[in-house]
């Protein structure tokens, strides 16, 4: 067991030197690479700045810690937090070379140094990442757990776990008091008050209980049991299966609060960020490039058909609050616009619509809408108000989506769920996606999005019409 746990230690020791030696090398190859009028006024103090940049680096890794042993870690995770790292890191750095008076003068150096550590922190942990899952999925470094309960959940996890070997558990067996399962179960090893000579003979790392939570005293001795032997204890619960997601622990003086969903725009933080971007982002494109698409795309809209340039329309927002929602026209006047949606080869869409739909160029007046805060650039689409209607009765988690604003463009329209909803199950594909955005959110997965989405209106969309 001690093996086992010393070689996550050793590898995250491993990964602090990559990312020291990743540091201090690009440090003075960008050092030996630079004009001579930036590096003079390292040289004099050149000590003092590599002392600096490593002690930024251990502070930043106190913020932002090492996570690439545990058994899940995402690839955009990783991406994420290399980015958060080095941002903290070379925020720290920058405001200690202005104690040394020469922060001002070395601008294009750090904005140079903190772009290339950037991708190459991102690239070498990707890297340490991988090799860890296909070390474990050769066996090495695994875990021995034993799970205590075959029912339904004791036998999902099994399943999850044998799936993907780069988890790093190697299951022992399983520990059931219905001794009917000995046929069945592929390691059944006995009842459960069997478990303690079992653990007494055999390295054990980890044990899991899947066990009804109406045998609580049973689930008390089998904790106080494991950590008598120092050994870790987990608790699936059993309503799990009615809650297939991530569940947040919180805690009111000493009562645990299982909350069923984790939104981190319920941060302040977070939320200061992304309006804070909104902002910037929608004025920046209502200064430039809006003014230009206006005039053009508004004198074909002219040319086309007899009408307003604009669409507005009500539509849900954030908590289900109805705002007017903008878009350039992209259909002839008519009595259904707020309640048929645009279909295939619908004969209200004129020429240059077909076209707008297709690019997402229908889409920009909305900047204004995030400008208004009705709107953030990142979200779920906004419905028409006859959909939400409609859909709030169908879809039980459809009123979820309304927790946060609605978007220009989200996950689900890059995931492929952008345009008609022709059955119930591509609406409930589009609600899944919207409530996975909600509760995953991070500034990263928006920049993501908006970057898709860019290059899908050069692509054109086929589902958009």
């Amino acid at each position: 067991m001690e093996q086992r746990y010393k070689q996550g230690y050793f590898l995250q020791w491993i990964i602090g030197i990559g990312d020291l030696i990743i540091l201090n090398s690009l440090f003075f190859l960008i050092y030996k690479e630079m004009d001579v009028s930036y590096t003079r006024y390292i040289a004099p103090n050149l000590r003092e700045v590599i002392l600096l940049l490593n002690f930024c680096y251990f502070f930043a890794l106190y913020i932002v810690p090492i996570k690439l042993h545990e058994a899940v870690v995402f690839l955009d995770k990783i991406v994420q937090r290399s980015f958060s790292l080095i941002t903290i890191q070379t925020f720290l750095f920058a405001t200690c070379l202005l104690f040394l008076n020469v922060g001002t003068t070395l601008s294009t150096f750090i904005v140079v140094y903190y772009i290339a550590t950037i991708i190459c922190f991102s690239v070498w942990r990707v890297l340490v990442r991988v090799f860890v899952k296909v070390y474990r999925r050769k066996g090495y470094g695994a875990k021995n757990i034993i799970i205590v309960g075959a029912g339904k959940n004791g036998m999902e996890l099994y399943r999850v776990i044998k799936n993907d070997l780069s988890y790093g558990f190697n299951v022992l067996g399983f520990f059931d008091d219905n001794e009917l399962l000995k046929d069945i179960l592929p390691n059944y090893l006995g009842k459960i008050e069997d478990m303690e000579v079992f653990v007494s003979d055999n390295e054990v790392d980890e044990i899991y209980c899947t066990i009804p939570g109406n045998n609580s005293e049973k689930i008390s001795d089998l904790l106080s049991f494991a950590e008598k032997n120092m050994i870790r204890f987990y608790i699936i619960p059993e309503f799990y299966r009615n809650i297939k997601k991530s569940m947040i622990l919180e805690i009111m003086d000493s009562i645990p609060l299982l909350s069923i969903r984790n939104e981190p725009l319920q941060s302040l933080h977070n939320r200061v960020a992304k309006r804070a971007f909104d902002i910037i982002f929608s004025f920046m494109v209502l200064i430039t490039v809006y003014p230009i698409i206006y005039i053009v795309v508004g004198i074909l809209i002219k040319l086309n058909s007899p009408g307003p340039i604009l669409f507005k329309q009500k539509r849900t927002g954030i908590y289900g609050h109805e705002f007017e929602c903008y878009k350039f026209r992209t259909m002839k006047i008519n009595k259904e616009a707020d309640t048929i949606q645009a279909v295939k080869n619908d004969p209200r869409t004129t020429k240059i619509g077909s076209f707008l739909r297709r690019t997402n160029l229908d889409e920009f007046p909305q900047f204004v809408n995030v400008l208004l805060g009705d709107m953030s650039v990142v979200g779920p689409r906004p419905h028409m108000l006859k959909h939400t209607e409609l859909y709030s009765k169908l879809i039980d988690k459809y009123m979820v989506r309304h927790l946060v604003k609605p978007g220009i463009t989200g996950w689900a329209q890059i995931m492929g769920y952008r345009g008609e909803t022709r059955t119930l199950e591509q609406m409930e594909g589009r609600v899944k996606r919207d409530v996975w955005y909600i509760e995953n959110w991070s500034f990263f997965l928006d920049l993501k999005i908006i970057f898709v989405t860019v290059i899908n209106m050069f692509k054109g969309e086929k589902n958009a019409y």
